[in-house]
């Protein structure tokens, strides 16, 4: 069959094109999603994410190449796998960043719509905010945002020490001020997650033009010369194929530079070393990989207070009968925003998580006794890694080679230890008095820098907000021009965080809906 668009990719990108793009009853939309569809109930259950990550049906299950700054630690990337992409397991923190990340996109690709202006028009008008519409915020558009249903007193106990640390309150990070510490507003709607598959996808399941095939996992983008006109993809064992008016990769940050290069899109050496015949050299495919790293500081908790040892099963009755209590919980509830010494410009380089339970290895391992976790990120990492191919296989899962902490200077070493400091002063104020145990990660011992160094290089993991493989810009190594178009292919774009220039300062989930919004909107302008 011959589709207007097909969408390589049901994620948080993904779900919004086929939304926007099938609501033109004129437009033929095909979306294909590798994994299947989101029934768990865990994925609909905001507090189930702490379940999610050991269903590997629902999780790419990702990891990367040892990491030479971090003892050669081969660190664990759990990515969406299932309608919904990332935005169906992951935290719902609601966060855009500021206005200077976006002008920043704006001079990389000289187009002025990724800039701040126009790009707050975009966000408000995804956006239903359930505090109401103001000149930050939008109501009526399909993804939910709202403020949680269940605080921990731990969470309040978070912002109140590191209010009397000197960091302001803020009860909206994306206001008309990102710096301080509050609670996370986060994408539910009626004590719900509101993924990118129920916010947009799931209401335009119903229109006759718009078809969904899931287990369906695209091997290459077929190409007529320098031109895209469909895709081949195995479902049920056999391989098909079908054509296409334009073809929009939303794969993420490692699926969609994987998929280019198996079509033969990338730096021609790499391909040839695969075998793989090489359609359009394009050196930068893969490359300018960036992510958050994430070190998590963990106090034992002397009251019983912690999401540790609730009863699941209270837990679920509870929030099956009144939508209410821990369940409705994101578990990182509160968080923020602060601007270090260091930092190169106005902007906010280190963002908290807070979490009121022991959270070690991404939860995988689990700590006895019960307490408490400060997630610290550094917001501004100069290191840059890359995804290469294993094989020319293409269920062979890519290559990933973050590059943690390999900037030249070790700038990003250092952002580390001053999280990891300040995290410690935080924890030191007054009201977490009534709560404070044994410090269990770094540790009393670990005091120095040099100690510090050592706590981060052993323990430190992503945050999970990959971006950056498929960059937009208008030098020679961009991936994309301003509006998405793959350099040198006609009828091919990309639309997810694989675009992004530069990381955000913040998460990366709602200016991937936002990137994929502005898509649509320049798809339908023709």
């Amino acid at each position: 069959m011959t589709y207007d668009y097909v969408i390589v990719g049901a994620g948080s990108a993904g779900c919004v094109l086929a939304d926007r793009l099938s609501a033109n009853p004129a437009h033929r939309v095909l979306l294909l999603e590798a994994g299947g569809r989101d029934w768990h109930p865990f994925i609909h259950m905001p507090a189930g994410l702490g379940k999610l990550f050991a269903l590997r049906d629902i999780n790419w299950d990702y990891s990367t190449e040892p990491e030479p700054a971090l003892q050669q630690r081969r660190l664990w990337w759990p990515r969406g796998h299932v309608l919904g992409g990332s935005s169906s397991i992951n935290a719902m923190c609601y966060a855009r960043g500021v206005a200077a990340d976006y002008d920043e996109w704006a001079a990389a690709t000289g187009d002025p719509r990724w800039a701040w202006p126009s790009v707050l028009e975009v966000f408000r008008r995804g956006e239903d905010n359930a505090r109401g519409a103001d000149a930050w915020h939008g109501v009526g558009g399909p993804l939910t945002v709202s403020d949680l249903r269940h605080h921990n007193v731990l969470s309040q106990a978070f912002i109140d020490a590191a209010a009397a640390f000197g960091i302001a309150r803020n009860d909206d990070f994306n206001g008309a001020t990102q710096e301080g510490v509050g609670y996370y507003q986060v994408t539910q709607r009626d004590g719900l997650r509101c993924s990118a598959a129920t916010a947009y996808l799931k209401p335009a399941l119903a229109r006759a033009n718009l078809h969904v095939r899931t287990r369906a996992r695209t091997t290459r983008v077929l190409l007529d010369g320098t031109r895209a006109v469909g895709v081949e993809y195995r479902r049920g064992g056999r391989l098909q194929r079908v054509e296409a008016g334009q073809v929009l990769l939303c794969g993420g940050a490692v699926n969609s530079p994987q998929l280019l290069m198996l079509s033969g899109i990338g730096p021609a050496d790499h391909l040839r070393e695969h075998g793989l015949a090489v359609a359009i050299d394009a050196r930068g495919v893969g490359a300018n990989l960036q992510d958050h790293l994430d070190i998590c500081t963990l106090v034992q908790s002397t009251r019983d207070v912690t999401y540790d040892k609730v009863s699941d099963v209270a837990v679920m009755l509870e929030f099956l009968f009144r939508r209410s209590g821990i369940g409705t919980s994101n578990i990182a509830e509160a968080g923020g925003f602060v601007r270090t010494r260091h930092a190169a410009d106005a902007r906010c380089d280190l963002q908290f998580h807070f979490v009121p339970a022991l959270l070690d290895d991404h939860g995988r391992n689990k700590l006895p006794g019960s307490g408490y976790t400060l997630h610290t990120c550094f917001l501004r990492p100069r290191s840059r890694g890359s995804i290469r191919l294993r094989s020319a296989d293409p269920s062979a899962k890519a290559q990933i080679h973050a590059n943690y902490l390999g900037d030249a200077e070790g700038f990003d070493l250092k952002m580390m230890v001053e999280g990891a400091r300040l995290a410690r002063e935080i924890f030191a104020q007054a009201p977490f008095a009534p709560y404070r145990g044994a410090e269990i990660f770094p540790g009393a011992a670990a005091q120095s820098d040099a100690e510090l160094v050592d706590f981060v290089r052993r323990k430190a993991e992503t945050i999970y907000h990959p971006v950056g493989t498929c960059r937009m810009g208008r030098d020679d190594a961009a991936v994309l021009d301003g509006e998405l178009r793959v350099r040198g292919v006609d009828a091919l774009r990309v639309v997810d965080a694989s675009v992004m220039p530069t990381l955000i300062g913040g998460n990366t989930n709602a200016p991937t809906m936002m990137i994929a919004e502005r898509a649509a909107q320049l798809l339908l302008a023709g």
